[in-house]
């Protein structure tokens, strides 16, 4: 692809709303590639890690270990996107590019990024689901830092009172006995977020997926029993008339009061789970025939953007394989309450920390969202996909009639 040709397909990419994949799961001025001095430029989205943190010691570690010194910059999620389009517009992209896992579609179509053919990541470690999340037309973009995921979260003292096996609860059919239960002794059922952003979506892909849906027909019956399962929990009481309107921390919020005996949530609320007032654990989204549902994942790649001086490519190569390292991923998902990448590394994260077991097989089950080479056509079904929930719990049509209308929409040019 040319310089000139790439530019136009940036001009036209940095168009796109950006804001359906920004924020879903988690958490110096510019940059742009410096002609000398050793000098490498990282951005990341982990602006909370000041200069003294040890996420920038071990970028520091890594750039000593390349022989060059590394200049990092930290921006917010959805900043960071937009600067990342306008510095490959202008031609000086960092050398490194850390961005939540459905941007990396964005970028790809862009010409942004370039490819492990190109820039010689060995991704052969690396989980073949999560990679799907940067994979575009059968290439890959980068490395996935770490994962992030949702599970059901309960309160062991509720379940416990009301006689309920939390571990029984491997499909739907249990998942709605169990409430039903909960309900009989006069204790709330199970909170969670559905809210109209990606949010929302996000929240209710694993019963989606779970049902045997695909994101390509909003409208199946397997996507119609899906939301069924929400609208009917709403109509029986199971679920509080406030997922509507939920985010996930106001959902998570709803759990630590201790009303409720399941919240739907992710691996970022682990260490609030641990201030919780009463005992909790953890079991995988169940599917609706059983075994774990299919979860979105978050979290981030780690890129090589495209540079005029392709003679950059190959110390910047050097950095993302210490980043993504074995030990240095364990050190880094740990700190960012991720999941590994690598099997490996996700059994010593499950073995040092038992409570990780569950998230472990989440992630293991999950997808990206923008796999099924949807790309960047995913924002559009999300966004379809989320207003159809909230016609449906808000009673303004059927689940049937709105996921009709939202495969029209989806499908609408």
């Amino acid at each position: 692809m040319t310089g000139i040709s790439r530019r136009r397909r940036l001009a036209a990419v940095a168009v796109i709303a950006l804001s359906a994949v920004a924020g879903a799961a988690c958490s110096s001025s510019g940059g742009g590639s410096s002609d000398g001095g050793g000098a490498y430029v990282v951005w990341d989205p982990y602006p909370q890690f000041a200069d003294d943190s040890e996420w920038v010691a071990l970028l520091k570690r890594c750039g000593t270990s390349a022989g060059v010194t590394v200049e990092r910059t930290g921006y917010d999620t959805t900043d960071l996107t937009n600067k990342a389009l306008l510095a490959a517009q202008q031609g000086n992209s960092p050398d490194v590019l850390i961005v939540d896992n459905p941007v990396i579609s964005t970028l790809a179509e862009a010409g942004a990024l370039t490819t492990t053919d190109e820039n010689k990541l060995d991704v052969s470690s690396m989980a073949t689901n999560l990679l799907g999340a940067g994979q575009r037309e059968g290439k890959t973009y980068g490395v996935p830092i770490g994962a992030n995921t949702l599970a059901l979260y309960y309160n062991k003292d509720l379940l416990t009172a009301a006689g309920v096996d939390p571990t029984a609860i491997t499909d739907w059919a249990a998942l709605n006995a169990a409430l039903t239960t909960v309900k009989a002794r006069g204790r709330k059922g199970i909170t969670f977020s559905a809210i109209g952003t990606e949010e929302g979506s996000f929240q209710f892909l694993p019963w989606f997926w779970g049902s045997g849906a695909q994101l390509t027909g909003l409208d199946s019956p397997q996507a119609v029993a899906a939301l069924t399962l929400w609208t009917d929990w709403l109509k029986q009481g199971h679920a509080p008339n406030s997922v509507i309107n939920n985010t996930q921390t106001t959902s998570w919020q709803e759990f630590a009061t201790g009303d409720y005996a399941f919240a739907e949530n992710g691996t970022w609320q682990l260490a609030n789970a641990e201030k919780l007032g009463f005992a909790y654990g953890t079991i995988a989204i169940p599917a609706s025939a059983g075994g774990p549902a299919p979860a979105p994942t978050g979290g981030e790649f780690v890129s090589i953007p495209v540079q005029d001086k392709t003679d950059r490519y190959a110390t910047s190569q050097k950095l993302v394989a210490c980043l993504t390292s074995a030990d240095n991923l364990l050190t880094t998902d740990t700190t960012l309450s991720y999941v590994a990448p690598v099997a490996a590394v996700q059994d010593r994260q499950a073995a040092t920390d038992p409570k990780l077991k569950v998230w472990v097989e989440a992630v293991r089950a999950a997808k990206g969202r923008t796999g099924d080479n949807l790309g960047t056509k995913y924002p559009k079904i999300s966004a379809a996909l989320w207003t159809a929930v909230q016609s449906a719990l808000s009673g303004g049509a059927s689940p049937q009639e709105a996921l009709k209308a939202a495969q029209a929409a989806a499908t609408t040019r």
